[in-house]
């Protein structure tokens, strides 16, 4: 009975066509599973069995959510969708988008470590932006910097926003909707960039720390559009980096 916006409208096409991308790495419809595992807004932060996972992810899957018209259709009445690695970037584009209809070339519009950028800096020059070490105990120290040329980045990350389970166990933020658990895989940090939308770049930023180092190195092949700059730990323990 919902009926949406354009702005809705825009996203839920994006998440469809990212999802069919990613072979569903990005999927907005692990929102219960987020809430259960204590990222989402209910906060619940329960320590999930096996079958509890496996109940939750029937209704997992955008395949299962469809428009019909301007209204939402979901195979399962309890299911909801989960934007939030998504629609920052838009909100992004949003301003970006208009800032360029009153004919302002020359910006970079940043929210919660997501930025669009276009034009020059007051330098003159392509607007420089620092990546993050993945440092867990609160600190903050740069990794390295990218030159954005008329481009959108984004970065994704498991090293801050985690918990301890009772059990011990760390749950990350970034949910596998593959597996439906909150394990973290060999990535400690995805940051993506290139010139396309800065929502498209935020969602295969969260595709990719699902992904893992090696499916992402795959998905890339074909995407030559993107780049990124992938931090994770070798076997060894030592921290590398992969960019393209």
């Amino acid at each position: 009975t919902v009926v949406i916006d354009d702005l809705f409208l825009e996203v839920f096409q994006k998440s469809k066509r990212i999802y069919k991308e990613t072979n569903g790495y990005f999927d907005p419809t692990v929102c219960n599973l987020v809430n259960a595992w204590g990222f989402g807004y209910k906060r619940e932060k329960k320590d999930l069995d096996s079958l509890a996972v496996y109940n939750l992810m029937q209704q997992v899957g955008l395949d299962k959510v469809i428009l019909k018209g301007r209204k939402i259709q979901k195979e399962f009445k309890t299911s909801c969708l989960d934007f939030n690695s998504i629609a920052k970037g838009y909100g992004i584009d949003v301003v970006g988008r208009f800032l360029e209809s009153e004919n302002i070339e020359n910006y970079l519009v940043e929210i919660g470590g997501e930025i669009r950028a276009r034009g020059k800096s007051k330098r003159n020059k392509n607007w420089k932006v620092a990546i993050d070490d993945p440092n867990s105990d609160g600190t903050r120290s740069v990794s390295r910097y990218i030159e954005l040329d008329n481009q959108s980045m984004a970065s994704s990350g498991n090293y801050r926003k985690f918990r301890i389970g009772v059990n011990g166990q760390k749950y990350v933020h970034t949910i596998n909707p593959k597996t439906g658990f909150a394990i973290e895989s060999n990535l400690l940090s995805a940051t993506v960039y290139g010139e396309v939308d800065c929502a498209d770049v935020d969602a295969y930023a969260t595709a990719f720390m699902a992904m893992g180092l090696e499916k992402t190195k795959e998905f890339l092949v074909n995407h030559s559009q993107l780049k990124v700059v992938l931090l994770f730990f070798d076997e060894k323990g030592v921290l590398k980096e992969f960019s393209n």
